[in-house]
């Protein structure tokens, strides 16, 4: 299950959230018999960002509970392959996981219901599409830990130059500002576009599907790819619309650096914070992550996502809190997931900073330096912002459909009506 920099890194864990390290690095293991083996003990498996997020919250209650939880540490495809193996055999060395949103609909039937924790006040308290993803087969497996989505980050040294400004109002006759939709981002990607200046609009990733799917929401599609039945869809009015809108930001209107067909994330990250683009839909993280020495440091500002007919929307990338179904310690693990909702705000102090819960971000929105905290807010919030489909096969699907049509749409004359048709035939086959 090869998820390389596409989700990896940025589906909530961040670039640099740290290096993954082997399990004995930050807690111990164990291995076989139902996890740690005292009552005071709760070993926890979590990738290389969960860490970051998990240690503040873990360390509060073991003051407050006296119940020590180990954080075991383990690298992206490491973790799902012991997962995998360990929830499959019914001997789980762990009494909590931390849940990548794509695998909960494989581990649905190894995992607990945690029903009890999905209060109505706690929902209102989390976002719609992120409740809704928690929910499969009937019960509740995971709470969300933390989340995050695409927003707008931009040059404010360019937008607030009234040099631009007022070039920009005799071009296109409007003020030149944070872009809130599909024309006024492509007007402003094309006005910045200066390849003598090794200067560009913005970019266009061609080695990632989320953007793209970002887009879908946008233009009203009722799911992306899947809809909620599991037909497939990907070749409906809204997937061609948003490929058309997404593919022609380089096919027509050249406004991305050469090359899109293999810019992923950490190129499009690297591109921005050198001043390489004015503007860049990204992970909302990536802004208190800016280095001091980064040329754009101390100049980007943060919109929400841009919207298309159906307004603002994006795909989150949550992350879960699970309990194995064989689980040795279930009351003790669910308590432990409880608290984590509780004091979820603990982990927007941590090196990513992220969170799950609205309220936990409304703290921090307006204070400085949480300045993508407002606009992540309205982003994940929005009526249109869906999740991924609920399949086991979504990662194939990803791999064997998505990118490569993407790839393949990032030519000049492309026919993208006709990609999106030989991408429902192979989606079509691999979920048979």
């Amino acid at each position: 299950m090869a998820h390389d920099m596409n989700r990896r890194r940025f589906l909530g864990l961040g670039a640099g959230a740290g290096a993954a390290l082997l399990a004995a690095a930050c807690g111990a293991g164990g291995s076989g018999g139902g996890g740690s083996a005292d009552a005071k003990t709760l070993n926890l498996l979590c990738e290389g960002g969960g860490k970051a997020e998990l240690q503040p919250i873990a360390e509060a209650y073991q003051k407050s509970a006296g119940v020590t939880v180990n954080l075991v540490e383990l690298p992206y495809d490491g973790l799902f392959n012991r997962l995998t193996s360990e929830l499959a055999g019914g001997h789980p060395s762990f009494d909590i996981c931390a849940v990548d949103a794509v695998w909960l609909p494989l581990f649905a039937t190894k995992l607990a219901a945690i029903d009890q924790l999905f209060t109505e006040q706690v929902k209102a308290d989390l976002f719609p599409a992120l409740v809704k993803e928690a929910g499969t087969g009937g019960k509740f497996i995971g709470m969300p830990v933390w989340t995050n989505a695409e927003v707008l980050l931009y040059r404010k040294d360019l937008f607030e130059n009234p040099g631009e400004q007022s070039a920009f109002q005799a071009r296109f006759g409007y003020p030149l500002a944070a872009p809130k939709d599909w024309k006024q981002f492509t007007d402003v990607a094309q006005f910045f576009t200066r390849p003598d200046q090794k200067l560009y609009g913005t970019d266009v990733k061609g080695a990632v599907e989320t953007e793209w799917l970002a887009h879908v929401l946008q233009a009203g599609s009722p799911g992306v790819v899947l809809d909620d039945s599991g037909r497939v869809i990907i070749d409906n009015a809204q997937h061609l619309e948003a490929l058309t809108f997404y593919a022609d930001l380089a096919n027509k209107y050249k406004v991305n650096p050469a090359g899109p067909q293999q810019t992923d994330w950490t190129a499009a990250q690297n591109l921005f914070n050198a001043g390489g683009t004015a503007m860049t839909r990204f992970w909302a993280h990536a802004y208190r992550q800016i280095p001091k020495d980064a040329a754009v440091a101390g100049k980007v500002g943060v919109a929400p996502m841009i919207g298309g007919s159906a307004g603002v929307a994006a795909i989150p990338g949550p992350w879960y809190l699970s309990v194995p179904q064989a689980g040795a310690k279930k009351d003790a693990a669910v308590a432990f997931i409880k608290a984590c909702y509780d004091t979820n705000a603990l982990s927007l102090q941590s090196s990513l900073g992220l969170a799950a819960r609205k309220s936990a971000y409304q703290q921090y929105a307006q204070q400085s330096g949480y300045e993508s905290f407002g606009p992540l807010l309205t982003t994940l919030d929005a009526a249109a912002t869906r999740t991924r489909p609920a399949t086991p096969h979504w990662q194939k699907i990803v791999d064997g459909a998505l990118i490569p049509m993407l790839q393949k749409s990032l030519t000049p004359g492309a026919d993208y009506a006709g990609l999106l048709k030989s991408a429902r035939t192979q989606i079509e086959g691999i979920i048979k």
